[in-house]
């Protein structure tokens, strides 16, 4: 099912900026039941980053009803929201009427992953593109998404589960869909995105579960040789939840103890 502004529709306006520019936002999260998982805080993540590209966020209660009808439709799916600036002219700059923006949300089955890698761990490998760095971006899930495209195109074949982006200078940021936590001892730690990447809910999620895994979270600056020393590497994003890294490159890791215990916490997360 697709929605328009809240209307069944595949059709969309050749001269809405999101198609034109990248000019939005997206969002990604699964229904369960016809129930979303994490809602509050994929609504918080919509709203946040509406406000770092001034875009007008669509109110809590009309997503809630566009949620209600795919629901209504297909209880267990993945939900795409995607927010762009609405229609306007040839040129970049935003015309000072065009203040509404228009919300798009998609429904699509819940892809099938191989059981191995949740109960083994994937392999993953690093990527050759260089993410570039631009803070005033940094962090917000926005419609430009060429670099995350171009990476996961170099690879094909179902051996490989993820890629790892590192950015112009070398740090370490994420996977080409995913968000990466690294285990150290008893510390879960994850890059800064403060010059590039997507700060995902479920990222934000377990950086805060701290006290309910009993591990310390934290953010910092890794680069690949940090990846390689590490305890544990894990992946996650709203609907994958989370899959340990068991290869990349020359280096391989046992499954940890960690991974189920985020795992069972993210289950649990439907509003």
């Amino acid at each position: 099912m697709i929605l328009v502004n809240g209307i069944e529709t595949g059709l969309l306006d050749a001269r809405d900026r999101g198609l034109a520019y990248g000019d939005g936002i997206f969002r990604t999260l699964l229904l369960r039941g016809g129930k979303p998982k994490a809602w509050a805080d994929q609504y918080a993540k919509i709203v946040t980053d509406c406000a770092r590209l001034n875009l007008s966020a669509p109110k809590q209660a009309i997503l809630e009803t566009d949620l209600a009808c795919i629901a209504s439709d297909m209880p267990d799916c993945v939900v795409k929201i995607i927010v762009t600036r609405g229609s306007g002219l040839r040129g970049y700059a935003v015309a000072a009427n065009l203040v509404e923006s228009r919300t798009i949300t998609i429904s699509s089955p819940i892809p099938i992953y191989p059981r191995s890698h949740t109960e083994r761990g994937i392999i993953a490998r690093v990527c050759d593109l260089r993410l570039g760095r631009q803070p005033a971006l940094a962090g917000v899930k926005h419609l430009n998404r060429l670099e995350n495209v171009l990476a996961r195109s170099e690879w094909d074949g179902p051996e490989i589960a993820e890629g790892i982006l590192l950015d112009i200078g070398g740090k370490v940021v994420g996977g080409t869909m995913s968000n990466l936590f690294i285990v150290r001892g008893n510390a879960l730690l994850t890059p800064n995105l403060s010059a590039c990447g997507v700060c995902g809910a479920t990222r934000e999620r377990i950086l805060a579960s701290g006290p309910e895994l009993g591990l310390k979270t934290g953010i910092d600056e890794f680069e690949l040789k940090d990846l390689y020393a590490a305890d544990a590497l894990m992946l996650c994003n709203s609907v994958i939840g989370v899959w340990q890294i068991r290869t990349l490159a020359h280096q391989s890791w046992q499954m940890h103890p960690a991974t189920q215990l985020i795992r069972t916490l993210l289950e649990a997360d439907f509003d």
